[in-house]
C-alpha cells in the first residue's frame, strides 16, 4: 500500500467506513504483534494487547495525523504505550522474551533442543537489554525482513541513521551475547 493509499485508507476509516478499519488491520496486525511479542512472555499476553491497539485504534482514528508519518509509526506508539502500563501493572521493570517461541523442540537429538534453548534465552536476554530503536530496527528487518526504507519510515529516521542503528545494535548484541557467556568458542 502506498503512502497515498494508507492516507486514504485512513480518512474512510476517520469516517466510519468499516471496510477501512478491517483494511488497516489487516495490513498491521501482523506487524505489531510481533513487535509486542517480542516483549512480552506469553502468547496469549500478545494476542490480548495487539487487540487492545486495534480497539484504541478505532477508539481514537479521528486523532490521527499523517504529519510525514506512516501509519504504523502511530500504531507501533500506542503499542509501546500498552506495553508501558502492562509492565506498570505487573510490577515488571523487565521485558522478557517469550523464548518457546524462538526454541525449536528436536526429537532427532535432545542435546541439539537443549543447546538451541539455551542459545535462546541468551539472545532474549540480551535483546532486552538493547534500547527501543535498536530493538525496533533488530525485529523490522531480522524478524518481519523489513527494508531500511521501511524502517526509516517506521523510526522517522533517514536510511543512512537505520542503517549506522542497526550497525550499532548488531555491535551491541554482540557484545551482550558475549558478555552473557552463552556462547563457547
Amino acid at each position: 500500500m502506498s503512502a497515498s493509499d494508507e492516507i486514504q485508507v485512513v480518512q474512510r476509516a476517520q469516517a466510519g467506513d468499516r471496510d477501512a478499519f478491517a483494511a488497516l488491520h489487516d495490513r498491521y496486525r501482523q506487524a505489531i504483534y510481533t513487535y509486542i511479542f517480542y516483549r512480552v512472555d506469553d502468547q496469549a499476553a500478545a494476542d490480548d494487547l495487539t487487540a487492545e491497539v486495534f480497539v484504541r485504534m478505532v477508539e481514537k482514528i479521528e486523532k490521527y495525523r499523517p504529519q510525514g508519518k506512516p501509519f504504523i509509526a502511530w500504531l507501533y506508539t500506542i503499542a509501546r504505550n500498552l506495553l508501558t502500563d502492562y509492565y506498570r501493572r505487573r510490577g515488571r521493570d523487565s521485558e522478557t522474551l517469550p523464548l518457546e517461541k524462538l526454541s525449536v523442540a528436536s526429537d532427532h537429538n535432545p542435546g541439539e533442543a537443549a543447546e538451541h534453548n539455551l542459545a535462546a534465552e541468551c539472545l532474549g536476554r540480551a535483546i532486552r537489554q538493547l534500547t527501543e530503536d535498536q530493538r525496533l530496527v533488530i525485529i523490522g528487518k531480522f524478524i518481519e525482513g523489513r527494508s531500511n526504507a521501511e524502517v526509516a519510515r517506521i523510526l522517522e529516521k533517514t536510511e543512512g541513521s537505520v542503517k549506522s542503528l542497526q550497525h550499532r545494535a548488531l555491535a551491541a548484541l554482540k557484545r551482550l551475547i558475549e558478555r552473557e557467556g552463552c556462547y563457547e568458542s
